[in-house]
């Protein structure tokens, strides 16, 4: 898509923490750079989820022991005074403006809400009890413009507790707590010098110089803060560009550390120095541990700083862990994990969720339709960053709840092919289809991309074109044609026969060997093997051949094998007297029954 159109927001929230009621106001100034007028306006309002009488309440996976009344619009007002009447379905708001808006114009308007914010039953976002207090996660707690393109028009799915699809902008936002909260927010903090202290400010300084964990607010600061009965109210000021959405926690229960980032500086926010970026971690002392959060800021310093060397540059100041719920939820420069998370669980949970930095939040897919071009190829990077990581600690990384993890990925899933419960990748993710919100869009799609990368390109063609789909999409809106059609481009191969076998169908191979015979009349002429490939997906497979001698030798055949049949027959030169052949010795490519991938040759004696 050529052109994306754009929203920038200034926000206003605070809580109040005796009825966890947020109140908010907004400005939107919306930028349609589209070629289309516009007579209306949509909205998404995600806090609707949680009324009784939302679609959600009916056909989503998640369950509520209670409900509430959802975001309630107390006013809409046009830049010009003019109040507008919404119209609300659901988790959808519809402006109807007096005068349509034309393309490359502007227009700007105020909305007020307020709503309770849903226990820790809410999921995505939710408040939490702790032993220091109440933890805020605060997400979709604004109402967010949805996004107008050329595929759908304006592109209004109801949110059933899922994923998101927005369009990008500035956000200038400010959240009122009690004094004695500490409030985490994506972006750039303006206003530290008023409300951090001296001692949280020195410490701040030393993080930015430190490549290992400075703790800010320790455990100390917290009892002593829950001890002494805070009075007022303190406003946190944050900024950020060039991002689709912002998030934050809240709570007197936090600890904080922080350590450098060691990337090149970004342009400041206004009104701030510029400043070594810093990896952070946020959460409660429940959370303490050597091999729990104590650990978290070393995992968020690797997956930014591995993940920018690979792919793209991390764009924003901070990253920030956050120990709460534990709904493991990405969000742009913050993500959402749990805080009794330890070992390994903890190091994948906080890659995979920062691993979203770059699918979808740099990269627009629409994961609402399209989840795996986010949780895919997100989890396929995350694969590669845990063989990264400290020499590989946590390596490999196990997707057990997506397949049955016998440590090899092409056994794992051979299951997903072969159950008809499973539907093709390209099913749109909004189309209910039972066994499909993992093993689909997460584990088939990225070992998708692994096969690609390892069997059918190679990692350097593979590596130069993902990196090219991510700079050339980035702060747009990519459909999965276009990923397709760049990936052929840039790897200089026509790989419709996998987009085909491995995205829009659930074809699965079946490779075996039918037998070998003599090629001539002596040894020396070698031996023809007669192959089959009983499946319909047409991938490489190694052919390995035992000989008398005791050798072995191999022969990587390509899937233009099969590109005049299912049989092929090969020769292998002469070298001694053949004992096996296999197929995929190493159980590399997803071969749905192995039992037919080796034959022994027949000792015949003279």
């Amino acid at each position: 898509m050529a052109w994306t159109n754009r929203a920038d927001y200034k926000i206003a929230v605070s809580i109040e923490a005796a009825t966890h009621i947020l109140t908010g106001v907004e400005t939107v100034i919306y930028h349609n750079n589209s070629p289309s007028v516009l007579p209306v306006l949509w909205l998404h309002l995600d806090q609707n989820m949680y009324r009784s009488d939302s679609r959600a309440a009916f056909g989503s996976s998640w369950h509520f022991p209670q409900h509430t009344d959802g975001m309630e619009i107390t006013d809409v007002t046009l830049q010009d005074g003019t109040h507008l009447r919404p119209l609300i379905s659901d988790t959808r708001m519809c402006l109807t403006l007096p005068r349509p808006l034309g393309k490359n114009g502007q227009i700007s308007f105020q909305i007020k809400w307020h709503y309770t914010v849903p226990g820790p039953w809410g999921g995505r976002t939710a408040v939490t009890p702790s032993k220091n207090g109440d933890i805020y996660e605060i997400a979709q707690f604004y109402p967010r413009m949805a996004v107008f393109d050329d595929i759908k028009g304006w592109d209004t799915l109801p949110y059933l507790g899922g994923e998101f699809y927005l369009d990008y902008g500035s956000f200038d936002y400010t959240v009122s707590v009690p004094a004695g909260w500490l409030v985490a927010g994506s972006g750039a903090l303006l206003n530290g010098g008023e409300v951090l202290s001296v001692e949280e400010r020195k410490r701040i300084a030393e993080a930015r110089k430190s490549d290992q964990r400075v703790l800010i607010r320790t455990e100390q600061d917290v009892e002593a803060l829950h001890n002494t009965p805070s009075h007022g109210v303190r406003s946190w000021h944050f900024y950020m560009d060039k991002t689709r959405d912002v998030a934050f926690v809240a709570s007197p229960a936090l600890l904080w550390d922080a350590a450098r980032l060691n990337l090149p500086p970004l342009t400041p926010a206004p009104g701030r120095p510029l400043e070594t970026r810093l990896a952070m971690s946020v959460y409660p002392v429940e959370a303490i541990g050597s091999q729990a959060w104590d650990r978290s800021t070393e995992y968020v310093k690797h997956a930014i700083e591995y993940f920018s060397h690979e792919w793209f540059p991390y764009p924003w100041p901070n990253a920030i862990n956050v120990g709460g719920h534990g709904a493991g939820m990405e969000y742009p420069a913050i993500v959402f994990d749990g805080m009794q998370d330890r070992d390994a669980k903890l190091f994948w949970i906080t890659t995979h969720e920062l691993g979203h930095t770059w699918f979808p939040m740099i990269v627009g897919s629409n994961e609402r339709r399209h989840g795996f071009m986010d949780e895919g190829f997100n989890t396929f990077i995350d694969s590669l960053a845990s063989l990264h990581f400290n020499k590989g600690e946590f390596a490999p990384k196990h997707d057990g709840e997506y397949a049955p993890d016998t440590g090899k990925p092409a056994d794992d899933i051979i299951k997903i092919l072969k159950d008809p419960v499973y539907k093709p990748i390209m099913t749109a993710s909004n189309i209910p289809a039972q066994g499909n919100r993992h093993a689909i869009p997460y584990f088939k799609a990225a070992y998708g991309l692994e096969l690609l990368r390892s069997q059918i390109l190679g990692p350097e063609r593979f590596d130069q074109a993902f990196r090219h789909y991510i700079a050339s999409w980035a702060w747009k809106h990519p459909t999965p044609s276009d990923f397709f059609r760049l990936m052929n481009s840039d790897a200089g191969e026509d790989l419709s026969w996998f987009w085909r076998s491995w995205y829009f169908e659930n074809w699965s191979s079946d490779y075996a060997v039918i037998g070998a015979a003599p090629a001539g009349k002596s040894v020396q002429d070698g031996m023809k093997v007669t192959i089959r490939n009983l499946g319909a997906l047409p991938l490489p497979v190694v052919m390995q051949a035992q000989w008398a001698d005791g050798s072995t030798s191999r022969l990587v055949l390509p899937w233009e094998t099969w590109s005049n049949g299912s049989e092929a027959s090969i020769t292998l030169p002469g070298k001694s007297k053949l004992r096996s052949i296999t197929l995929d010795p190493d159980h590399i490519i997803p071969d749905i029954d192995r039992n037919n991938n080796t034959y022994v040759v027949p000792d015949v004696t003279p």
